[in-house]
């Protein structure tokens, strides 16, 4: 297994990113290698600095860097030597089985859209977010979080089609109960594209749909997968993240709140692509660079893309 990290992705790179990991190469199962994308006189160094003696950590050299202020697509045209655009052809070609970046958001789904693609009969791929639940030690899946701000009902039908498939490969629930976020939970609540939504999922065969999930329910076990357009569910994961570090500034921490913590999931996939992208928080550190190694392991031993290309087949 052969796990692709972008070494220059983030507010701290590549400090931060080759520490990290550095950092999981510790605990990497035998037959598990993580291959650093990025500019190998800068990482080297790093290397050497973190006290790495291992074998499992292979760089390849990609002097060039797509940063947060780039144009996406211009920057995949003209700095072909970055670590993305290597790390995308790595991926394209099966020389690494995922690739993984805490760099430009926007760069990185150009790269995934055009070079990995999506699976055959999915209208837009998109990004899940855990939700965690007060009452079950299980989160939910939150589709989608920030990449599709504007839906067609038949477009929300596949999230939840796919955030149902990543709840049951990932996080082993039998029978995912899928929702539709809405402002009540009778049918006829909610504007144009919720009522047509819910009319599509009524009586789904490819998923359980569960009906409406309303925002005071949001936060306990109604659902397994709650499925809303990118507009709104990007604002309510950032508005979740919010909670933890405000729990963290005023000194009051709560196990509940913690589960916030944007170290502790690493990275997040696109689900509905060609072969396994993670994207990470701009401003990971160590820890959450060590876990998105282990997320982008955990997506490649599932098959997660797979049994998603299988159920659209």
């Amino acid at each position: 297994m052969r796990i692709g990290i972008d070494a220059m992705g983030g507010d701290f790179a590549p400090q931060a990113v080759v520490a990290g990991c550095v950092l999981a190469s510790k605990t990497l199962p035998s037959g598990s290698s993580i291959v650093l994308i990025g500019d190998q006189a800068q990482i080297e160094p790093i290397l050497k600095s973190e006290g790495y003696s291992g074998n499992n950590i292979q760089v390849v050299n990609a002097p060039d860097v797509i940063t947060m202020n780039d144009h996406p697509a211009k920057a995949f045209q003209t700095k072909t030597e970055s670590s993305m655009v290597k790390g995308f052809g790595m991926l394209a070609k099966g020389m690494i089985d995922s690739f993984a970046s805490a760099g430009n958001t926007g760069a990185m789904m150009v790269g995934t859209m055009f070079m990995i693609k999506a699976i055959d009969g999915i209208l837009r791929p998109v990004i899940s977010g855990p939700i965690a639940k007060v009452d079950s030690d299980i989160p939910s899946v939150l589709v989608d979080v920030g990449l599709n701000a504007d839906c067609k009902p038949e477009v929300l039908y596949q999230f939840g089609i796919l955030g149902s498939i990543y709840a049951k490969t990932v996080w082993e629930i039998k029978n995912p109960r899928v929702g539709l976020l809405n402002i009540g939970a009778e049918p006829e609540k909610g504007n144009i594209l919720a009522k047509a939504a819910h009319e599509l999922m009524k009586d789904s065969k490819d998923f359980n749909f569960v009906g409406n999930i309303e925002g005071n329910d949001f936060l306990f076990n109604k659902a397994d997968v709650i499925v809303c357009d990118g507009f709104t569910g990007n604002i309510i994961l950032k508005l979740m993240e919010s909670t933890y570090t405000l729990s963290v500034e005023r000194n009051r921490r709560d196990e509940y709140f913690d589960k916030y913590n944007y170290e502790i999931e690493g990275g997040t996939p696109v689900l509905g692509v060609n072969a396994p992208v993670l994207i990470g928080h701009g401003c990971s550190n160590p820890v959450a660079i060590s876990n998105m190694v282990f997320a982008s392991k955990r997506i490649i031993e599932t098959k997660l893309v797979d049994k998603i290309k299988q159920a659209f087949k």
